[in-house]
């Protein structure tokens, strides 16, 4: 007969995720997740085998979530309005007071060796992310959305560095503005037709699309 648990888990994985997302993965010791979450070493072992194990079920959980919103966003009719709506997206995500600022993924990679397994694992699954944005782009392309010399690739990775570099900037203290700002301003590289692009309100937030005025001047002689 197994231990009886202690605690309850779904609670435990939620603290356990907030203290990975706000001091990193190896910025977390074991002492911190058994003092927060209320038990012993001997429980904590039983429940969830390691450290290590227990960041993987956070963050796998977490990526799910980010996956599911990029198959949101990429069932947009164009290039630009998936991307738009994957940026802003993410950018209140990263800046949502409910938790600690940043993404969690990228809170714990960085500070990782180059040779970690964890910062591999976490950019294997950015990777993907990549790639399911590489596929739409590809299809925007053949449908005539994207110009005909577009590269699906280098624009995935435009996208995710956006993405990835605003929750760096999200973490050192950008706020949502800041971060919706900067966004425009990727887009305004945008291949494509510029009628093309949406506009984001975010739930409480004010729409930042704005319309630029063609500057008119004595064309000189």
């Amino acid at each position: 007969m197994g231990r009886p648990r202690e605690f309850d888990v779904e609670t435990a994985i939620e603290t356990a995720t907030d203290l990975f997302w706000r001091y990193g993965y190896e910025g977390t010791s074991l002492s911190d997740l058994t003092a927060a979450i209320g038990i012993t070493p001997p429980s904590f072992y039983f429940a969830f085998r390691s450290k290590e194990a227990l960041f993987r079920l956070v963050v796998e959980r977490y990526f799910a979530i980010h996956r599911d919103r990029v198959e949101v966003a990429c069932q947009e009719p164009t290039a630009r309005a998936v991307t738009t709506k994957m940026l802003y997206g993410y950018a209140d995500i990263i800046t949502n007071p409910a938790h600690p600022p940043g993404c969690l993924g990228m809170n714990s990679a960085l500070p990782c060796s180059l040779d970690n397994p964890i910062r591999n694992w976490l950019g294997d699954l950015r990777k993907q992310l990549r790639l399911k944005l590489r596929k739409r782009f590809i299809a925007a392309r053949v449908s005539g959305d994207l110009p005909s010399g577009t590269d699906p690739d280098a624009l995935a990775r435009l996208a995710v560095t956006v993405a990835w570099g605003s929750a760096m900037e999200a973490q050192s203290g950008a706020t949502r503005k800041d971060l919706h700002a900067t966004i425009e301003a990727a887009l305004a590289a945008w291949p494509g037709p510029s009628d093309a692009r949406l506009g984001h309100k975010a739930s409480g937030s004010p729409r930042v699309t704005r319309k630029l005025k063609p500057r008119v001047g004595k064309r000189r002689t």
